[in-house]
Protein backbone atom coordinates (compact mmCIF):
# COMPACT_ATOMS: atom_id res chain seq x y z
CA UNK A 1 0.00 0.00 0.00
CA UNK A 2 1.38 3.65 -0.86
CA UNK A 3 1.95 5.86 2.39
CA UNK A 4 1.36 9.07 2.33
CA UNK A 5 3.19 11.15 5.30
CA UNK A 6 2.17 14.53 6.39
CA UNK A 7 3.90 16.26 9.14
CA UNK A 8 3.08 19.66 10.74
CA UNK A 9 4.66 21.62 13.07
CA UNK A 10 1.47 22.68 14.48
CA UNK A 11 0.28 19.12 15.07
CA UNK A 12 1.90 18.15 18.85
CA UNK A 13 1.49 14.98 20.16
CA UNK A 14 -1.32 13.20 18.28
CA UNK A 15 -0.62 10.85 14.69
CA UNK A 16 -3.94 10.13 12.78
CA UNK A 17 -3.34 7.35 10.74
CA UNK A 18 -6.62 7.15 7.94
CA UNK A 19 -7.00 4.55 4.66
CA UNK A 20 -8.23 6.95 1.62
CA UNK A 21 -8.96 4.05 -0.76
CA UNK A 22 -5.73 2.02 -1.15
CA UNK A 23 -3.76 4.74 0.32
CA UNK A 24 -2.31 5.19 3.68
CA UNK A 25 -2.58 8.59 4.73
CA UNK A 26 -0.49 10.01 7.51
CA UNK A 27 -0.80 13.21 9.76
CA UNK A 28 1.70 13.61 12.07
CA UNK A 29 3.74 15.85 14.38
CA UNK A 30 7.05 16.64 12.77
CA UNK A 31 9.70 16.22 15.25
CA UNK A 32 8.49 12.91 15.65
CA UNK A 33 11.14 10.35 14.83
CA UNK A 34 11.07 8.11 11.09
CA UNK A 35 10.93 4.94 13.65
CA UNK A 36 8.30 5.66 15.69
CA UNK A 37 6.36 6.71 12.96
CA UNK A 38 7.04 3.52 10.97
CA UNK A 39 6.03 1.50 14.41
CA UNK A 40 2.41 3.08 14.15
CA UNK A 41 2.12 2.61 10.16
CA UNK A 42 3.02 -0.86 10.66
CA UNK A 43 0.69 -1.38 13.31
CA UNK A 44 -2.04 0.50 10.85
CA UNK A 45 -1.03 -1.89 8.07
CA UNK A 46 -1.60 -4.95 9.86
CA UNK A 47 -5.39 -3.96 11.14
CA UNK A 48 -6.11 -3.09 7.45
CA UNK A 49 -4.86 -6.43 5.77
CA UNK A 50 -6.55 -8.57 8.82
CA UNK A 51 -9.43 -6.51 7.88
CA UNK A 52 -9.48 -7.00 3.90
CA UNK A 53 -8.31 -10.76 4.31
CA UNK A 54 -12.37 -11.66 4.79
CA UNK A 55 -13.46 -13.59 2.20
CA UNK A 56 -16.82 -15.20 1.10
CA UNK A 57 -16.45 -18.46 3.19
CA UNK A 58 -15.74 -16.49 6.36
CA UNK A 59 -19.11 -14.22 5.57
CA UNK A 60 -20.71 -17.39 5.12
CA UNK A 61 -19.46 -18.79 8.57
CA UNK A 62 -20.57 -15.91 10.09
CA UNK A 63 -23.70 -15.16 8.73
CA UNK A 64 -24.49 -19.23 10.23
CA UNK A 65 -23.39 -17.91 13.50
CA UNK A 66 -24.87 -15.29 13.28
CA UNK A 67 -28.36 -16.30 12.35
CA UNK A 68 -28.26 -19.16 14.98
CA UNK A 69 -27.29 -16.83 18.39
CA UNK A 70 -29.21 -13.59 17.31
CA UNK A 71 -32.27 -15.07 15.16
CA UNK A 72 -32.46 -18.74 16.52
CA UNK A 73 -31.73 -20.51 13.08
CA UNK A 74 -34.69 -19.31 11.39
CA UNK A 75 -33.13 -17.99 8.50
CA UNK A 76 -32.17 -20.06 5.34
CA UNK A 77 -30.37 -18.46 1.89
CA UNK A 78 -28.86 -19.42 -1.34
CA UNK A 79 -26.11 -17.45 -1.28
CA UNK A 80 -24.39 -14.56 0.82
CA UNK A 81 -21.64 -12.33 -1.24
CA UNK A 82 -19.49 -9.47 -0.71
CA UNK A 83 -20.56 -7.07 -3.31
CA UNK A 84 -18.02 -4.19 -5.29
CA UNK A 85 -21.02 -2.57 -6.65
CA UNK A 86 -22.55 -0.87 -3.83
CA UNK A 87 -21.80 2.54 -3.27
CA UNK A 88 -24.34 3.44 -1.01
CA UNK A 89 -25.86 0.82 0.56
CA UNK A 90 -23.99 -1.35 2.92
CA UNK A 91 -25.82 -4.66 2.29
CA UNK A 92 -29.15 -5.62 0.44
CA UNK A 93 -31.17 -8.75 -0.39
CA UNK A 94 -33.87 -10.37 -2.44
CA UNK A 95 -35.50 -13.00 0.01
CA UNK A 96 -37.97 -14.55 -3.40
CA UNK A 97 -34.07 -15.72 -4.54
CA UNK A 98 -32.38 -16.07 -1.22
CA UNK A 99 -29.44 -13.89 -1.92
CA UNK A 100 -27.94 -11.75 0.36
CA UNK A 101 -25.26 -8.93 -0.94
CA UNK A 102 -22.82 -7.43 1.62
CA UNK A 103 -20.84 -4.17 0.54
CA UNK A 104 -16.95 -4.73 0.29
CA UNK A 105 -16.31 -1.27 1.89
CA UNK A 106 -17.28 -3.44 4.99
CA UNK A 107 -13.92 -5.14 4.73
CA UNK A 108 -12.68 -2.37 5.94
CA UNK A 109 -14.53 -1.67 8.80
CA UNK A 110 -14.92 -3.71 12.41
CA UNK A 111 -15.90 -6.88 12.21
CA UNK A 112 -18.85 -5.87 15.09
CA UNK A 113 -19.97 -3.31 11.93
CA UNK A 114 -20.11 -5.80 9.56
CA UNK A 115 -21.72 -8.31 11.25
CA UNK A 116 -24.64 -5.89 12.40
CA UNK A 117 -25.42 -5.75 8.53
CA UNK A 118 -25.24 -9.36 7.78
CA UNK A 119 -28.05 -9.49 10.82
CA UNK A 120 -29.72 -6.84 9.36
CA UNK A 121 -29.91 -8.68 5.92
CA UNK A 122 -30.91 -11.80 8.09
CA UNK A 123 -33.78 -10.29 9.35
CA UNK A 124 -35.36 -8.90 5.63
CA UNK A 125 -35.24 -12.58 5.05
CA UNK A 126 -37.79 -12.83 7.77
CA UNK A 127 -39.48 -9.23 7.22
CA UNK A 128 -39.13 -7.61 3.84
CA UNK A 129 -39.85 -3.89 5.39
CA UNK A 130 -38.29 -1.58 8.54
CA UNK A 131 -41.52 -2.10 10.88
CA UNK A 132 -41.55 -3.07 14.77
CA UNK A 133 -40.93 -6.69 14.01
CA UNK A 134 -37.65 -5.88 11.56
CA UNK A 135 -36.45 -3.90 14.46
CA UNK A 136 -37.05 -6.48 17.46
CA UNK A 137 -35.55 -8.89 15.02
CA UNK A 138 -32.71 -6.55 14.80
CA UNK A 139 -31.87 -5.42 17.52
CA UNK A 140 -31.14 -9.13 18.86
CA UNK A 141 -27.97 -7.86 17.95
CA UNK A 142 -26.37 -6.37 21.15
CA UNK A 143 -24.35 -3.82 19.07
CA UNK A 144 -27.31 -2.93 16.87
CA UNK A 145 -27.33 0.93 18.08
CA UNK A 146 -23.54 1.35 18.34
CA UNK A 147 -22.98 -0.22 14.53
CA UNK A 148 -26.12 2.05 13.06
CA UNK A 149 -24.56 5.33 14.90
CA UNK A 150 -20.77 4.03 13.50
CA UNK A 151 -22.68 3.48 9.77
CA UNK A 152 -23.91 7.08 10.09
CA UNK A 153 -21.20 8.62 11.02
CA UNK A 154 -18.93 7.19 8.00
CA UNK A 155 -21.56 8.33 5.51
CA UNK A 156 -21.29 12.04 7.31
CA UNK A 157 -17.70 11.72 7.00
CA UNK A 158 -18.26 10.64 2.80
CA UNK A 159 -20.98 13.34 2.64
CA UNK A 160 -23.38 10.89 1.81
CA UNK A 161 -27.40 11.86 2.58
CA UNK A 162 -28.33 8.65 2.23
CA UNK A 163 -26.71 5.11 3.55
Amino acid sequence: MDVEIRRSKRRQKTIEIRLRGDKIEVLAPADISDRDLEAHIARFSSRVERRRSRDESQLEQRARQLNMKYLGGAVSWKSISYSDRMERRYGSCTPSDGTIRISSRLRSMPVWVEDYVIVHELAHMIEPNHGPRFRSLVNRYPLAERARGFLMAMDMCRGKKEA
